[in-house]
């Protein structure tokens, strides 16, 4: 099983640079980073695990400007998001800045995606809270529109279109692989096997129960059943709970390591590095 990780990085952690040379080095498989543009700080939503958010939200750097530091000082190290909010995009940006880091990168790139769950930060983004499921599916569509291979338009539920159009470059694949996050239930599962290459499901816990679902789903979708991935996100380790996925069928599982600086973090990949075949 491939061990990849993901880190808050913001202004005050490790760089994107020296932490992407340090994973490489040590055999880790990629680096996944989480997005937020701003935390109002007036607002009445709760961080999903309870309470407000932490620092490092209020703190988190661009995702996509990190990882193409993170591509340029590697080689084979995979690059991925966890996760985009893809609401909050213009989707035809957003497909050229996918489309780029993917085509430079040689094919790095996985597209975790996301609802979102800060409220105030959404609506900052013009973003009606009850549509938002629809509006990422909405705004993927619209960008696998532009990778497509031959001028493709497509007319968005929610204000965004495009007519056929040349956009290059396009994706190293034709598309990244492309795995929506959230918890696990029929309405996720319909959208996942719907939309995506497969689940991201954060801390991993629940997946005995949760994979029958949907593998159920994604069957009755018509999708092949050995082309559903599923990545375990924000992980703390042991030896047990990685052997568990491993048996489950996960290829991947992300480790979550602190938003800390060079030494504690580096501390951290050490620890970790017991967990690398």
């Amino acid at each position: 099983m491939r061990i990849s990780t993901t880190i808050f990085l913001t202004d005050e952690t490790i760089s994107p640079v020296r932490l992407a040379r340090e994973l490489e080095a040590r055999g880790f498989a990629g680096l996944y980073l989480p997005e937020h543009t701003h935390i109002p700080v007036s607002r009445d939503t709760e961080h999903p695990a309870g309470g407000r958010a932490a620092r490092e939200y209020e703190r988190t750097l661009d995702p996509y400007v990190a990882l193409a530091q993170a591509a340029a000082v590697t080689e084979r190290l995979a690059l991925g998001t966890g996760i985009t909010l893809l609401a909050q995009h213009d989707p035809i940006a957003l497909a050229k800045q996918i489309a780029t880091l993917d085509h430079l990168s040689g094919g790095r790139l996985t597209l975790g995606l996301g609802y979102g769950w800060n409220r105030e930060e959404a609506a900052d983004h013009n973003v009606d809270w009850p549509t938002r499921r629809a509006l990422v599916h909405d705004r993927l569509a619209l960008m696998k529109a532009l990778w497509a291979p031959e001028p493709t338009a497509y007319e968005g539920e929610f204000g965004y279109s495009v007519r056929a159009s040349e956009a290059w470059p396009k994706p190293a694949g034709g598309a990244p692989r492309i795995l929506l996050g959230g918890a696990a239930g029929p309405k996720l599962f319909r959208a996942i096997a719907e939309h995506t290459d497969g689940w991201m499901p954060i801390g991993g816990r629940g997946l005995t129960e949760s994979l029958p679902v949907l593998r159920r789903a994604w069957e009755e979708a018509g999708r092949d059943p050995k082309s559903l991935r599923v990545v375990p996100y924000a992980v703390l380790p042991t030896p047990g709970k990685l052997a568990h996925y491993a048996d489950l069928g996960c290829e991947e599982t992300v480790l979550q390591l602190p938003p800390a600086g060079e030494a504690e973090v580096l501390r951290v990949l050490d620890a970790y590095a017991e967990h690398l075949g």
